[in-house]
């Protein structure tokens, strides 16, 4: 029995889930469930600790064991405390230690057990369905709404913050209470970063011994193109997730100082996560937030950092602090040189970068000239300029808006179309077909009219299969968009086709704008949008490769070469 507890998750999940239930009327009765159920799992995961901290070779994984032993012996001496009448812990430490410990055990197990022999792309999809379904049920609990929640919108949320897209069926500052918000902040937080960063962050953080097996798998994950490097980019990408949120809130909060702390931690991780979920009403179209330039720029400034994807500013890093080195080691003798002969610009980061400074340029630039008398036409000089340039970023899957989005030009939707289905780019918080795809769709185009069959890019060929795997991306992107937008017209012909596309536009490409149209949307068209929410946050192309993965598992299908043959096709 107490091996069957120790090797479970079935006590942490409980206790977990006391733990995030409220209950104002009986708090005292919860307190002593889990001063009594901490009792019980402390001696289990104190041996498990023990035993893992003596076989840890790394030394980093082995402080972070014994610090684990630390934790669960405090959380052990105030449960004890608390059952006779006095406190080693606040109680809001000691809540947030439990958490903490229990979703570190429940990680381990999670990776161990569940993840370890299914396919990447398989375990990816599940795992964000299950942490919709598991967001859904915290999001009905009756104190995280004021009125309560029918459960077919309590879905609609969890996925739309999970898959950080910001479309809401409710008012998330009105409706939802201090816990729904913290839940609804939790849930863009896992959707933006990645549930599956921490589940096997921590589940190689307790296996000494990685297999190449667990590397690949995380490599694949998080696209890290080094098998060497997987683990330290998992370490670096929580610790600049984190690095960035904090200096956001930061200036939030010091910009906007009839606000609190919450109000700046919720917008910094909405913004960076491009999630575009807001306490406020209409959003920063507020009349105290509209004219706060300062506040849309450091938005602005999440926005693009979450968007632009983690393997970029990492690259970015490394030539910056390779060409330092080298220079400073020229006229300071102490600074060593580097080692490597050359760190240079990948090609990722150039694609990257390029095609989002030409998509804000190009969105500023029309922005302004379209909307100058007419959403605009209230701001100023600086005004228009600033409001120009939110309005370029913003659709790049982020989801705010400091302008009312109902009294947008029909040519300002139709620029808003393209920026949202391009979307941010690869391995970073945001969606739509990702930058790299519009920029290596748009090169072939132009290598096909010139007449070349090699797609080269600096000095480098793009191979076939990356064409391939962009065609099959846009392809996707059009299918289900195109269905979307027939199925909700169908079901509901009284709605405007415009406002239905560029309502399926901003789901799948996960950008969380509307002109109005989410709340008139009836059970079965949430439900269409709940799924191009998923299916573009997952992206269309790995949901289907989980499919046949789950269905067709012979290991020797597609390795047959066959003879190549012309179609015409012009």
């Amino acid at each position: 029995m107490l091996n069957k507890l120790a090797n479970g998750w079935l006590l942490q999940a409980a206790l977990l889930l006391v733990l995030l239930i409220r209950i104002d009327a009986m708090a005292w009765l919860r307190e002593w469930v889990l001063w009594i159920g901490v009792l019980l799992y402390a001696p289990l995961l104190i041996r498990k600790s023990i035993e893992r901290a003596r076989s840890f070779r790394p030394p980093t994984t082995k402080v972070f064991a014994l610090f684990l032993l630390l934790t669960i012996a405090m959380l052990a001496i105030h449960s004890v405390g608390g059952l006779l009448g006095w406190s080693f812990l606040p109680t809001g430490a000691f809540h947030l230690l439990a958490a903490f410990t229990l979703i570190v055990d429940i990680s381990e197990h999670t990776f161990l057990k569940f993840y370890q022999n299914m396919h990447p792309a398989l375990a990816f999809v599940i795992t964000f369905f299950g942490i919709i379904i598991f967001g859904s049920a915290l999001l009905m609990l009756p104190a995280a709404t004021v009125r309560g929640i029918a459960f077919i919108d309590a879905l609609f949320t969890a996925t739309s913050a999970v898959c950080v897209t910001g479309l809401a069926v409710l008012d998330t500052g009105k409706d939802f209470t201090f816990l729904g918000q913290v839940i609804i902040l939790f849930l863009i937080q896992a959707g933006g970063i990645g549930i599956l960063t921490f589940t096997n962050l921590f589940g190689l953080l307790f296996r000494g011994e990685k297999s190449f097996k667990d590397i690949i798998f995380l490599t694949d994950l998080i696209s890290a193109g080094n098998l060497r490097t997987t683990f330290r980019n998992l370490v670096k990408i929580i610790v600049f997730v984190f690095g960035v949120e904090a200096a956001g809130a930061l200036m939030i909060y010091l910009a906007s100082p009839q606000t609190d702390l919450f109000f700046a931690i919720f917008h910094a991780v909405s913004a960076f996560c491009n999630a575009g979920f807001s306490t406020l009403t209409n959003s920063l179209y507020e009349p105290d937030f509209r004219f706060n330039y300062a506040l849309q720029l450091i938005i602005a400034w999440l926005i693009i950092t979450g968007g632009i994807g983690y393997n970029v500013f990492f690259n970015v890093f490394s030539v910056f602090r390779f060409r330092l080195r080298k220079f400073l080691s020229q006229y300071i003798s102490w600074v060593e040189k580097p080692s490597s002969l050359l760190v240079k610009w990948d090609i990722n980061t150039t694609l990257v970068w390029r095609t989002t400074l030409i998509l804000l340029a190009g969105g500023w630039a029309l922005f302004y000239v379209l909307e100058y008398h007419n959403t605009l036409a209230e701001h100023g000089t600086w005004g228009k300029i600033a409001g120009a340039f939110f309005g370029s970023v913003t659709p790049r899957t982020a989801g705010f808006n400091a302008v009312d989005m109902t009294a947008l030009l029909h040519p300002t939707i139709m620029v808003y179309l393209l920026l949202m289905w391009v979307g941010a780019s690869p391995g970073s918080t945001g969606g739509g077909i990702k930058t790299t795809v519009f920029a290596l769709a748009t090169l072939n185009l132009i290598n096909q009219v010139r007449g070349r069959d090699q797609l080269v890019f600096k000095w480098q060929t793009v191979p076939a299969s990356v064409i391939a795997r962009v065609t099959t991306v846009i392809s996707l992107s059009l299918i289900a968009l195109g269905l979307g937008t027939t199925l909700i017209i169908s079901l509901q012909p009284e709605l405007p086709v415009l406002s239905v596309a560029f309502e399926c536009f901003s789901a799948y490409a996960t950008v969380g704008l509307s002109i109005g149209l989410t709340a008139k949307l009836c059970t079965a068209s949430k439900v269409i949008v709940i799924i191009l929410m998923f299916l573009g946050r997952v992206s269309f192309l790995t949901f289907l490769i989980a499919l046949l993965a789950t269905i067709n598992k012979r290991s020797g299908a597609g390795r047959m070469i066959f003879p190549e043959n012309n179609i015409i096709v012009n």
